[in-house]
């Protein structure tokens, strides 16, 4: 027998812990510039190698639990994570950094497609809610970190709370390791059929390409915010990781409203509300040089990123319900992807240009997100496909 408010529970340690490795490369980031005698090319591509590993942890996680089910994978997936946060705690080397680095983020790749999917499928009868409410445990783990960092720098160092923070993830895995979990959903085999239809799906293209952009966009503004306020508006380590932290919080919160605000509006339009506020948010955060309005953007950024993935893997789930794991994998590859390259793109065009110009990126990108929804027309069409029929196995 499976619970679903157990599961549901597990899950959301689960997108906490992503949080937490989605998060850890930024705040610490000022620090091993210092440490290892790095440039902003080499920074951003630590932030290409972790989200690498979040990519290739995305395309592995949604087969394997279609197939085989998503307790044994989880378990994997979140002993790495401790394997490489006590790694990029304990790094002596820019090489056992780098490895540390893909460690975490395959892991937490795998964590993040395996509780979304696992979310959306334990609640059929409202799962843009129910992932949102989900998500709002990434928020979490996301604002924990720079938060206790910021708190505690000064009574211990990096080291010792990165070390602690990555001895915590044993709580996900023993809740994990003490569960019961549903039975794989294509224990027989998956539908060769079932996978060229989702991968021929117009609005799963089109899906694809608004969350790579919405994605280079999170983990840019999520990887060199404290490093581009320590610059640019000249204040020190501590402060700009509050920085961090209300760009997180704003997420969550966001997060944290999505599952009531979607009782009684249209997601598509939900969407585009927030996309609005994040545009604001990044042309103030640009055009400032006063602390305080820089702190307004980067919280209206949060709060204006935080509905653009519940609700399209919600939709995706949805849409492609018997293989709901591979197709949230493949939104997830595709999406992180360009987490790799916006952010890479923005530490390239920040050594030559300072990172003030180099952010332009992100409002050019919520702009062309914004022209995709449009193009997606009603929630009505975006849901007409059925479930996927599974026929021969592989």
């Amino acid at each position: 027998m499976t619970n679903r408010r157990a599961l549901f529970f597990i899950a959301c340690l689960g997108l906490l812990t992503f949080g937490i490795v989605m998060t850890t490369l930024g705040a610490v980031l000022p620090r091993v510039i210092e440490q290892f005698g790095i440039g902003k090319a080499s920074a951003g591509s630590l932030l290409l190698l972790n989200t690498f590993g979040i990519v290739v942890g995305s395309l592995v996680f949604g087969p394997v639990v279609d197939r085989w089910g998503y307790k044994e994978m989880l378990l994997a997936a979140t002993a790495i994570v401790i394997v490489g946060l006590e790694g990029i705690a304990f790094a002596p080397s820019m090489a056992v950094l780098r490895a540390s680095v893909v460690l975490s983020g395959f892991g937490g790749g795998i964590i993040n497609g395996g509780t979304n999917a696992l979310v959306a499928d334990i609640s059929v009868d409202d799962r843009m809610a129910a992932v949102a409410r989900l998500q709002v445990f990434f928020g979490v783990g996301a604002v924990g970190l720079p938060l206790t960092l910021g708190i505690l720098l000064g009574t211990f160092s990096h080291t010792t709370i990165l070390a602690a923070v990555g001895a915590m993830v044993l709580v996900p895995f023993v809740a994990t390791a003490i569960t019961p979990f549903p039975a794989p959903k294509q224990a027989q085999g998956i539908s060769r059929a079932a996978v060229s239809r989702l991968l021929r799906d117009p609005i799963m293209l089109l899906f694809g390409v608004m969350v790579f952009l919405e994605s280079g966009n999170e983990i840019t503004v999520g990887g060199w915010t404290t490093t581009y306020v320590k610059e640019e508006l000249l204040i020190g380590e501590r402060s700009a990781l509050t920085f961090l932290t209300l760009y997180w919080l704003g997420m969550t919160l966001g997060r944290a409203a999505l599952s009531v605000l979607l009782r009684a509006l249209n997601p598509i339009r939900l969407v585009a509300g927030c996309l609005t506020i994040a545009l604001i948010g990044s042309l103030l955060l640009i055009a400032t040089h006063s602390p305080p309005i820089a702190a307004v953007g980067v919280f209206c950024l949060g709060a204006g990123f935080s509905a653009t993935f519940p609700i399209v893997l919600g939709l995706v789930a949805g849409r492609h319900a018997a293989l709901s794991g591979t197709a949230i994998g493949l939104i997830m590859a595709i999406a992180l992807v360009g987490g790799m390259i916006v952010p890479w793109l923005t530490g390239v065009l920040g050594a030559g240009y300072g990172l003030r110009g180099s952010f332009v990126i992100v409002p050019v990108g919520i702009v062309l997100t914004g022209g995709l929804l449009g193009a997606l027309g009603g929630r009505r069409s975006v849901e007409a496909d059925g479930p996927l029929e599974v026929r021969k196995p592989l």
